[in-house]
């Protein structure tokens, strides 16, 4: 195998590596976006203290004649 066929492979080597770390960065930074959009979308939902207010009657029976 001559010298240069070896650095060749080097370098072949090398840029797949680097491609993979490129990669798993990126996927890692969707995940930490996907992340950071769920739980604003946690924290974007009313709190519903509103309805823990009602009488307790409401919301016990089904109106199946209607």
């Amino acid at each position: 195998m001559e010298v240069s066929s070896i650095a060749s492979a080097a370098t072949a080597m090398s840029e797949a590596s680097l491609q993979q770390a490129v990669g798993t960065a990126v996927l890692k930074k969707a995940m930490d976006i996907g992340a950071e959009n769920a739980m604003a979308l946690i924290h974007a939902i009313p709190d519903n203290t509103a309805a823990q207010n009602l009488p307790s009657h409401l919301g016990q029976h089904i109106n199946t004649k209607a």
